[in-house]
């Protein structure tokens, strides 16, 4: 046999039965995989003011289960490795705890973006650690959990674009856009990246014969991966997302380029294109037929390749980055920053990114230590694709998933999310793992019970973190037997997470005046809007800083808000009554402020 051969037969099984290491099939693991992957991105219902909180602890409850799972089953090996990917995670963790005493980000949202990115790195480690002989068996569970939120989501897909009455809200979401699905996360383009992380994990379950196995044969899980391929890249058509769309065609470059893949497996990732135009004319007719929107059409052809708004918040971030290159905006202020700049060419939309993962580590950390972090992100990523590419169909396959998620972060910000950053994380320590040590050495794992106990604590402080979000769940829709309004703000205000939505609703409901305005000046690091920046310039003129209230008006006006014109129209009618005293949202300000000036 060849060594080509060799290789490809290795590719083509995924557990050996003649194997003596056990595969990895504990309850702990098929648990977090089906509670953190699978249905994480499935959880249709939240309560105001977070429409995806509960979608985001639930990946980190499924992270946890399934750390303590492989911990606790011999599947890891003992100890840290290094790599740019963690050590650059360490980089951000620590300039997220800095960031409180650098520039006053509220402890909340450091605390928010440390344990995101300690969960990433905790991610990372764990798919590294994971034995060479259990490293298939683990991707395969891994990708079944995939491919099982891909399935569920083409169902909701269907059921928002052609049977929208059945969407309830909590079980199903409904659709904000006409002619899109947006999925249970209420976001196309996250539902785009789902199903092309479910078109991937296809493909190693075909590649690695689990489909076959499970089917009966060859023949039925080869059609298996080209039914599940046009379920999924039909449901990308669906979302209209123009990210989803590129997705497809690196599907079918995949399958162009990597000649160690099966015969079978590389002709249904060149298929995909065909799917796509199937899928296409198939929309187009249902369309022509039902008088139905379809928004993949009318996006292409009204907005091409770009949306023009992506492209202007992208050109203001970098516009900002040239005024603070040294410093940046701090960690967690771009929103901040980029509000109480002036931009008169700005998006209407309120942006609280930038759209793209490299600006925005740019533009917040600063061109010194955003450089460092790139560096190593770069040279983690690099070292774990060139190990891929090296590798087996299985390493190459978690690279695919991570390549996937970093094409949309070069438009969007799923990273932000944890239902694509743990398992974004995961599948790159899973494209390492079992590299420091020959593939065919019998590495065997060892029991963790730290780790595991690590992963236990993980999981079960979900269920605190949602006790803590109550209390800002009942400022807004409060219980039968609540309290006054004003206890509950108090009591939001002392949650450890959640704090800066209890100070939105004080700097919106209190009357103006100091208390208004350090609540406003808080909640501002986090979420900036039309109703916040009316009542954070009335509380700065009634405690007389009139001109930086002014200032603050003319940041609204660049929104051109329809729910700022009944307020800032007051001025023409002053202008007509011939009014000598005008209110102070009708004169320019003095100067401009830096967004330094307004924390």
């Amino acid at each position: 046999m060849t060594p080509a051969a060799t290789t490809r037969t290795a590719d083509m099984s995924t557990f050996d039965p003649g194997q003596s290491v056990v595969p990895p099939r504990r309850p702990l693991i098929l648990l977090g995989l089906l509670v953190g992957v699978t249905l994480a991105p499935l959880i249709a219902f939240n309560q105001t003011p977070s429409a995806t909180l509960y979608n985001q602890l639930m990946a980190f409850a499924g992270l946890g289960l399934l750390v303590a799972g492989l911990a606790w089953g011999r599947s890891l090996r003992a100890g840290w490795r290094n790599d740019g990917v963690s050590l650059s995670l360490l980089l951000m963790t620590a300039v997220a705890l800095a960031a409180p005493f650098t520039h006053g980000l509220p402890w909340s949202m450091s605390l928010t973006s440390i344990a995101m990115l300690l969960g990433a790195l905790l991610a990372v480690q764990t798919g590294r650690a994971v034995v060479a002989n259990q490293r298939d068996q683990v991707l395969t569970l891994f990708c079944v959990a995939l491919v099982g939120a891909g399935v569920l989501s083409v169902a909701v897909s269907l059921v928002q674009m052609f049977f929208p009455s059945l969407a309830d809200g909590n079980v199903i979401a409904r659709s904000g856009l006409v002619g899109r699905a947006v999925g249970n996360m209420r976001q196309p383009n996250h539902l785009a990246s789902l199903l092309m992380w479910a078109c991937v994990a296809s493909v190693w379950l075909a590649q690695g014969g689990w489909l076959a196995r499970r089917l009966g044969g060859a023949l039925r899980g080869t059609v298996a991966l080209h039914v599940l391929l046009f379920l999924f890249v039909f449901c990308v058509l669906l979302s209209a997302s123009r990210t989803g769309m590129i997705g497809v065609a690196m599907l079918a470059l995949w399958g162009a380029v990597d000649a160690r893949l099966a015969p079978r497996v590389r002709i249904a990732l060149g298929s995909t294109l065909i799917m796509f135009a199937i899928g296409w004319g198939l929309l187009e007719a249902y369309t022509a037929l039902s008088h139905h929107a379809f928004g993949a059409q009318s996006r292409v052809s009204e907005e091409g390749a770009g949306s023009p708004s992506r492209i202007a918040i992208m050109k203001n971030a970098i516009g900002l980055l040239q005024r603070y290159p040294l410093t940046g905006s701090g960690w967690g202020d771009f929103n901040f920053a980029w509000t109480m700049t002036p931009f008169p060419d700005r998006p209407v939309a309120f942006f609280d990114h930038t759209h793209n993962l490299e600006l925005q580590l740019l533009v917040e950390m600063g061109l010194p230590l955003g450089l460092l972090t790139l560096a190593l992100l770069a040279l983690g990523l690099w070292k774990g694709f060139a190990r891929a590419v090296r590798g087996s169909a299985a390493t190459r396959c978690a690279a695919m998933l991570v390549a996937m998620i970093g094409l949309h972060s070069q438009f969007e910000y799923p990273l932000w999310y944890a239902y694509f950053l743990l398992p974004a994380a995961f599948a790159y320590g899973l494209c390492l793992a079992g590299g420091d040590v020959a593939e065919s050495t019998p590495a065997t794992g060892q029991r963790r019970p730290w780790l595991a106990a690590l992963g236990l604590v993980v999981a079960a402080a979900v269920p605190l973190v949602v006790i803590d979000y109550l209390r800002i769940v009942h400022i807004y829709a409060p219980p039968a037997g609540a309290a006054s309004l004003d206890d509950r703000i108090a009591a939001g205000q002392r949650s450890p997470l959640f704090a800066l939505q209890a100070d939105y609703a004080e700097a919106t409901v209190q009357p103006p005046g100091a208390v208004a305005l350090a609540a406003a000046r808080q909640t501002g690091h986090h979420l900036i809007d039309t109703r916040l920046l009316m009542a954070w310039a009335k509380s700065l003129n009634a405690v007389g800083e009139t001109d930086k209230a002014r200032y603050l008006v003319q940041r609204l006006r660049e929104f051109r808000n329809v729910a700022s014109e009944e307020w800032l129209n007051e001025c023409d009618e002053v202008a007509q009554l011939g009014a000598a005293a005008k209110p102070f949202q009708c004169e320019a300000p003095k100067r401009e402020y830096s967004f330094r000036e307004l924390r």
